[in-house]
């Protein structure tokens, strides 16, 4: 993982509060406090797993005697009954983190999945997936770092990374040009500066304003294939918008050199993985 465990560790924390709150009864007064159990984790559909070490850590929080051996990585296309990680520890600790191991594993999965889709849809364009900020509350970094065990990119973070100028920043601040001239006056040397278009007379302007990177908004195939022929390598060209899975390909041969898709993290299908304990 690249994420730092202390960042791990408090979506794990509130998560697992969420879920247990003071305690589980159906555990805690069937099963004895002294038993131990091995389990495994399963895959029950094909696609790109990621999470296992943020599931695994979800009960070594829970059971410092918690112990596991890991067959696949993050990354790794996974197929229906493929054996993923198996362990042992305390029965109850098993029980407790089950769902909250559950939920990260499979929605990472999940996200790795469909982006790698994407990924492969655009083979041999040119043009790269990337997701946006379109992420669940609190699980950003996780989300993000799923998109790229599928092969994709990450857009900026948060609102820092970058100064991103959108309709409603153009629409208040007086047009493309007026607004990059008064950001460029304040931002720092390190700054990239993208300016979202809706029509070829915002793509000119973007391009006079010496925008870094200039995002081609829920444009028509023609009409992006038309703004990057102007744009000529004077800036990074990123689609974005009503962009799916059936028309991915045909968007990036219109020669843009980003794709950026919400759905690979607002709207995602969890992947099916199962936990079984040995009986």
């Amino acid at each position: 993982m690249i994420i730092p465990r202390f960042y791990i560790d408090d979506i794990i924390k509130a998560a697992i509060k969420e879920d247990i709150n003071y305690v589980d009864e159906a555990t805690a007064f069937v099963i004895p406090e002294e038993s131990r159990s091995k389990a495994k984790f399963v895959a029950k559909a094909e696609g790109v797993l990621c999470g296992i070490e943020v599931a695994l850590r979800v009960f070594q929080m829970l059971d410092e005697s918690f112990t596991a051996e890991v067959f696949k990585k993050d990354g790794d296309r996974i197929a229906p009954g493929e054996l993923i990680a198996s362990f042992e520890g305390k029965t109850r600790e098993l029980l407790y983190g089950e769902r909250t191991a559950l939920n990260l594993l499979q929605h990472m999965s999940g996200v790795a999945t469909q982006t790698r889709q994407a990924a492969d849809l655009v083979a041999g364009t040119g043009a790269s997936i990337a997701d946006t900020r379109k992420t669940l509350p609190g699980l950003r970094a996780l989300q993000k770092y799923a998109v790229v065990c599928g092969g994709g990119k990450n857009h900026r973070f948060n609102l820092s990374d970058a100064a991103m100028l959108k309709d409603n920043h153009i629409d208040a601040g007086g047009g493309i040009l007026k607004t990059v001239a008064a950001l460029r006056e304040k931002i720092g040397h390190t700054v990239k500066i993208e300016v979202e278009t809706r029509d070829m007379e915002e793509v000119k302007q973007a391009v006079e304003a010496g925008a870094d990177i200039i995002m081609l908004d829920n444009m028509t195939v023609e009409q992006m294939k038309q703004a990057v022929a102007y744009i000529d390598g004077r800036a990074l060209t990123e689609a974005s918008g009503n962009i799916t899975l059936d028309n991915i390909r045909e968007k990036a041969e219109s020669g843009v050199d980003i794709i950026s898709m919400g759905s690979l993290t607002h709207s995602v299908k969890a992947m099916d993985i199962s936990m079984r304990i040995e009986k």
